[in-house]
Order: C-alpha cells, then sequence, then structure tokens
C-alpha cells in the first residue's frame, strides 16, 4: 500500500493498531541507494572488515563466511590511522606562535 501524494507505490504505509485510521509513511523506495554487505580492505596494514555501506565495487573477495562480497579498497582506516593507533604526533602550537612572534617583532 502506498501513502498518498505519490504516483507508483514508492512509499511503504504503515498502520497503527493503536492509532485507526492514521497511515505512517517509512520511507521512499526508489529514492535511497542499495545497502548491503561490503568488505573494506586497508592497503596500508592489510586489515579487512566486513561492514554495511552504499558504496559497491566491481572486485569482489570470498570472506571467511565462504560469501563473495565487493571489496573497497582504502588508504587508511582506523587500524592504520595514528590517531586511532596512539602514533599521533603532538604538535608544539606554543612554540610556533613564539616563533611567529620573534620572526615579525618590530
Amino acid at each position: 500500500m502506498a501513502c498518498t501524494g505519490g504516483g507508483r507505490a514508492a512509499t511503504i504505509a504503515l498502520f497503527s493498531p493503536g492509532l485507526p485510521g492514521k497511515r505512517y509513511c517509512l520511507m521512499k523506495l526508489e529514492t535511497h541507494p542499495k545497502y548491503h554487505p561490503v568488505v573494506f580492505q586497508d592497503l596500508s596494514s592489510d586489515f579487512t572488515f566486513l561492514t554495511r555501506s552504499t558504496m559497491s565495487s566491481k572486485e569482489t573477495v570470498k570472506w571467511t563466511d565462504g560469501k563473495e562480497y565487493p571489496l573497497v579498497k582504502v588508504d587508511i582506516s582506523s587500524h592504520s590511522h595514528p590517531f586511532y593507533t596512539g602514533k599521533q604526533k603532538v604538535i608544539d602550537a606554543g612554540g610556533r606562535v613564539d616563533k611567529f612572534r620573534r620572526r615579525y617583532a618590530k
């Protein structure tokens, strides 16, 4: 059943048993991209993980469950990013300000 206002059956209608006669439109069917399982591979650390995404790829990989999923290769992920691995360098902002003031002080 479609919600009113659409031409074709573009939306899903939900009838609430507590509120007879009320209709709630949940989501337009043709508007949203396909959301499916995808394997992401971190190229810098060779770490792979399976998650759901709207991204797609022509490459596929066989996962541990025996199924094939689209493979999306990324340069960096939480497994190799310095912030998440604890190897982030702290920048001395105070030293930069002092150096700037010394250089341009007159």
